[in-house]
């Protein structure tokens, strides 16, 4: 592979002169830093870095990944090398509410989200139409208490067949076990319909409106097997007045999980989001990358 928009990703301990090392390398193997982005937690005592950059001496990706090994093994540092224009392999999930599913196709055809869905699971055949009209494999595996871990086991060999390298949960309302979870960490993003973490449980928009709320909002989150208290990625929220309904909630809510979870994939489908601990570290895009990262 050549090294055009190679990006870097590191976390370890924090300590000195993890940044000098790294650019140093960089520049000694002829590579030019395009963006970079670090931060040090003081709570936890580890470091965080994300460098965009790319060869001007024609250097390989196994070169420079190969070479880089001893100042990895110093500073005990997690890292990895990444393609900027690789398409991360997407399989979404969902149930019965379409708005999330719908986004994202259309993001993905127009090619603001530069994914490939490699597929889509339903415990439910609402959408399967919308799917296939989009040429892209669809999976209707029924989810029952009864059948559940015959169900998850399908779901794994769908992940396994397509090559799968992220799962998203666009409004998919069934719970997944504690292995799945554990096995799948770090590749699994839900959208829950509240600002967690308020208003939890099957509808909090009826306990928003009830509760007489000025914001309502979502949230992006990991999945884990504490069930709506992963990792966040993104939120956000809108504003209310006391002369909308409980639909107008669910109207503008829908709007909202749609833009927020497009941000959490679009964040880490461009290597932009590190797991610390309970908590994220998500870089944002910067102004110069962030055209290239948006079309691929």
């Amino acid at each position: 592979m050549t090294t055009n928009n190679l990006v870097l990703t590191v976390s370890c301990p924090s300590t000195r002169g993890i940044v000098a090392a790294i650019s140093s390398y960089l520049a000694d193997k002829g590579c030019n830093i395009i963006d970079s982005s670090q931060f040090d937690d003081l709570e936890t005592g580890r470091f965080f870095m994300r460098v965009g950059f790319r060869s001007e001496t024609g250097a390989q990706e196994a070169e420079i990944r190969d070479g880089f090994t001893g100042i990895a093994e110093k500073f005990a540092m997690d890292y990895d090398f990444h393609q900027g224009d690789k398409r991360t392999k997407v399989l979404l999930m969902v149930s019965n509410f379409g708005h999330c599913l719908n986004d994202l196709l259309y993001r993905w055809q127009i090619g603001a989200l530069p994914i490939d869905i490699v597929g889509v699971i339903s415990n439910h055949l609402t959408y399967q139409k919308v799917v296939v009209n989009h040429d892209i494999p669809f999976h209707h595996i029924k989810v029952t208490k009864e059948n559940k871990p015959q169900a998850e086991a399908q779901l794994l060999q769908v992940v396994e067949d397509t090559g799968a390298e992220l799962v998203v949960l666009a409004r998919y309302m069934q719970i997944l076990s504690d292995a799945l979870c554990k096995k799948m960490s770090g590749r699994i993003i839900n959208i829950h319909h509240s600002f967690l973490p308020s208003f939890k449980g099957a509808n909090p928009y009826k306990q928003a409106f009830e509760r007489g709320v000025k914001l309502i909002g979502a949230t992006a989150h990991y999945v884990t097997a504490d069930l709506d208290e992963g990792p966040i990625i993104e939120q956000d929220v809108a504003r209310i007045t006391h002369a909308q309904s409980a639909d107008d909630y669910v109207s503008i809510g829908r709007d909202v999980e749609s833009q927020v979870l497009a941000r959490a994939i679009h964040a880490h489908i461009h290597q932009r989001t590190f797991i610390n601990g309970n908590r994220t570290v998500v870089f944002p895009a910067s102004p110069g990358s962030y055209k290239s990262e948006r079309m691929g």
